[in-house]
Order: structure tokens, then sequence, then C-alpha cells
């Protein structure tokens, strides 16, 4: 591995020994493929390192992952897709892989347009600009420029002000979030959550054995501020977790009066908020005040990623953080991070010449262009079964069936037809959201659509009721 590591980054390296990997068994479909420690061990490289480059063929829809089980390469040609499991989102996964699946589930707000292609762009110029660069010392928090970048964006006032000794990059946020756990000490404290929530999130406090008590949006997108005094009163709350702007995926946005009134509470019991901002620049309202700009910044974290926006190449996660630091500091060097300093850089002046912001309106424009058109379409088809939550961002639209039908069986129908949705139940873990669904409309020309509609339209009216 040490020549391909001098040729190139070094999950660039395990990739490419991915890839070959998989062709030698082709034959044999659905392969296991070594567990990360397995192939760490083998390569000589970081279980990080590993786990990037199977999160690449994931998202590529080479591979899936099975809880508890591993990774496995897909299989080339069609035909019935993987049996149903008992864990829905366990399906679900392994179904998204299964080609020639139609995908209305998927979360892919850049599938209209990335900054993928001027990212690589100029990483290669920076490349060819810095051809022999010394070895610097590791920087095991993400590189500084970028870290500084960052500080400056979130950074509002004096006092709602950010450095870049604040500013932890990592991996991808599955990575970031899993760090989080650890330096906040989660194992056995409660938390609250809002709902519904991004079950990556909600998964992953799940096995770490946190107490998750979720606070359900209402129809205005806010929280019910009566119900959050009672739990902070009555609960051992360490921390709240709430969404910057857009709430996903309800992809709505807190009413100005409501956040004023949940700030205050958060500030008058001196509660820790983990803010998530990962659609935050997705919201179609721009220059909205941010719940954090209400808070206590000695007492709030800031997590997101840069994927959601920028596309496959910015696969990493970051938090901002004012406390903490050596702990921080220590798990960060700990989980060592393998990433691009050239790519980081490359990240840095994209928001530093402005390009960032220009793609933001941009893609902001495209979403509502593609989504508005697509809603009316569902209204048009599935109106009388299907109540729409109107969106104020993002690539998805949560619905509710109007009947009180049975989700899981509405799934499976579709999923015997190729269709795969996400039923509401995956953004709880106590059974919320039952009679809803999140839906991708924007990755389908109309006609595309209306078929996969009306075979929604057809699960709905012949699933039982609950």
């Amino acid at each position: 591995m040490k020549a391909a590591r001098e040729s190139g980054f070094a999950y660039q390296a395990v990739y490419r020994y991915l890839m070959r990997l998989m062709a030698e068994s082709a034959c044999d479909g659905n392969s296991r493929l070594p567990s990360l420690r397995q192939l760490a061990d083998r390569l000589n490289v970081s279980i990080s390192t590993i786990q990037y480059a199977y999160s690449l063929l994931e998202k590529e829809g080479r591979i899936y992952s099975v809880a508890k089980s591993g990774y496995y390469a897909t299989a080339v040609s069609g035909g019935t897709p993987p049996a149903m499991s008992n864990d829905l989102l366990e399906t679900l996964y392994v179904n998204a892989r299964h080609p020639g699946m139609r995908l209305l589930n998927a979360d892919d707000p850049v599938s209209l347009q990335s900054l993928d292609s001027p990212l690589l762009l100029l990483e290669r110029e920076l490349l060819r600009q810095y051809p022999r660069q010394p070895p610097l010392l590791d920087q095991p928090c993400g590189e500084l420029e970028l870290r500084a970048v960052l500080a400056a964006r979130y950074t509002t006032s004096p006092k709602q002000c950010w450095h870049a000794e604040d500013v932890y990059i990592g991996a991808d946020m599955r990575g970031v979030l899993e760090i989080l756990v650890a330096v906040l000490q989660l194992r056995h404290t409660t938390i609250l959550v809002e709902s519904p929530c991004d079950w990556v999130i909600l998964r992953l406090l799940q096995a770490a054995e946190v107490r998750v008590i979720e606070l359900p949006l209402q129809a205005c997108g806010g929280l019910e501020p009566q119900r959050l005094e009672t739990l902070l009163k009555t609960e051992d709350v360490r921390l709240i977790l709430l969404s910057s702007g857009l709430c996903m995926p309800r992809g709505t946005q807190v009413p100005a009066d409501n956040r004023n009134a949940i700030a205050g509470l958060l500030g008058e019991h001196g509660t820790w908020v983990l803010e998530n901002d990962c659609y935050g620049e997705l919201g179609e309202a721009t220059g909205v005040e941010r719940l954090r700009d209400q808070l206590d910044p000695d007492r709030l974290l800031v997590f997101s990623t840069f994927e959601k926006f920028i596309g496959i190449e910015a696969p990493y996660g970051y938090v901002l953080s004012r406390q903490w630091k050596h702990e921080m500091q220590r798990h960060f060097l700990m989980r060592s991070f393998r990433l691009s300093p050239v790519r980081q850089k490359a990240i840095a002046r994209l928001y530093g010449n402005g390009r960032v912001d220009q793609h933001l309106h941009v893609l902001r424009r495209l979403l509502k262009e593609r989504r508005t058109p697509m809603i009316d379409l569902l209204r048009e088809r599935l109106g009388e079964a299907l109540q729409v939550v109107e969106p104020q961002g993002g690539a998805t639209v949560w619905v509710r069936a109007r009947r009180p039908v049975d989700m899981r069986d509405v799934f499976q129908r579709l999923l015997r037809q190729q269709v795969l949705i996400a039923p509401g139940e995956l953004f709880s873990l106590q059974g919320l959201h039952r009679r809803h669904l999140r839906l991708n409309l924007l990755d389908h020309g109309e006609s595309g659509l209306g078929g996969a509609l009306e075979r929604l339209g057809e699960a709905l009216r012949l699933a039982p009721l609950e």
C-alpha cells in the first residue's frame, strides 16, 4: 500500500483495492466484504480511512451494509429484491442499493446541482501550485484554513463569535456525532429531541444507550413551549437537540415567535443545546435569524456537513464548540481521521471566493422550481389520500395519510413493485409518525413520477387500517 499512498490519497488506494476485490468475486453476487478492522490490518491504514472508502462505495450503490453483519457487494444483475428484514431501516438500506429500484425515499439535494466538479478542479490547481509541500504537523481536528473559514461564517456579532480553535472537522457527520456522544458523556443520560428527526441521529443515540424524549413539532413547525418547560422542570435533561432553521424531514421553518419563546426557556433553565445545521443553508428564506443567535454560545454546540449542499466529494462533518477543548482534541486525535488537507483547502477557497454562496443561491432556486410542480402533481393525483406539509426548503416532502392505514403494509406492497418509500416511523424511536411518509420528488421526470405515484395511491387504497 505504500506505493499506492505515494501516488494518491490513502482512501483512493483502498477504494481501488476494494473495486478489484469485488470484481474477483463478482460471480458470487452479494458477497460479504472484509470488516473495517480486518481491512485496516491487511492494508496497514487507519480504520477511518477504510470507513471513508466504504462510504464512497455505498453511496455509489456498489455495496450495502447490514446492521451487526457487515458490508456486502451489490449484485450486478437485476432480479427479485432482497427479502424483508424485521428491521425496517435495514430493509430500506439494503433495497436502496438494488438495481432497478425507483427511489422515492432519497434525500439528496445536490442531485440537481453539486460543487463536486469545481471542487476537484480547484484541488488539482492547488496540487499544481504546491507540488512539493514540506510535511506539515498533523492536524487531527481539520485543516486550519477551513476551520477559520467556518468560524468566520458562523460569527454574527462580538458575542456570537467563533474562532478556528472552536471548530473540529471529521471524516463524516456520523463520526463527528459519535465523538460528541463520547465527549458529552451522553450514555445513560436524558436528552430532548425534536420529532421527526433524522434516523441516522436516532439510531446512533439508541446504540449509545441514550434516553431520548421526543418533542413532536406542531403544525406551525415549532415546539409546544408549555410541554418543553414541564420537561425541563421534571426531567434531568443533559441537552436538547434542535434544528437551526429548516426542520427536516418536515421541511418547515420555526416561526419567529415560537423560536423566541423556546430560546427564552432554554436560557432561563441554562440548558445545553446541540444544534443540527445540516440543512440550514437549504431553506427558501435567507437572512432569517437562527436559534443559535439567541442562545448563550458557551452552552451551545453546532454540527453540520458539507455533503448536503456541496456533494459527495465533500463528505466531511464538523462541529463548533467553545467548551471541552481538551476532550475534543483528544477524541479527534484518537479517531485519527485521515482527511486530505488539499481538499479541505479547496473547500475553504470555495467559501473564500464566494463560489459556495453563488451555488447555494442557484441550488435553492432549482430545488423550488422542481419541487413546486411535483407537489402540485402529488396533490392532483393523491390529494384525497395524502395531506402534504408545505415544505419551505430541502429536496423532500413530508406527507400524512388521511386514513389510519398500516404504512408498513404500504411499504411492502411498493417494495414488491420496485418502488421504495421512507415510512414516517423511521424518524422516531417511540412509534410516532406512523401515518407519515417522506417522499423524494426531485429525481424523476413527470411521467416517471406519475407512474410511481399511481402505485403509491393503489398501495394506500389496498392497505389495511391499523
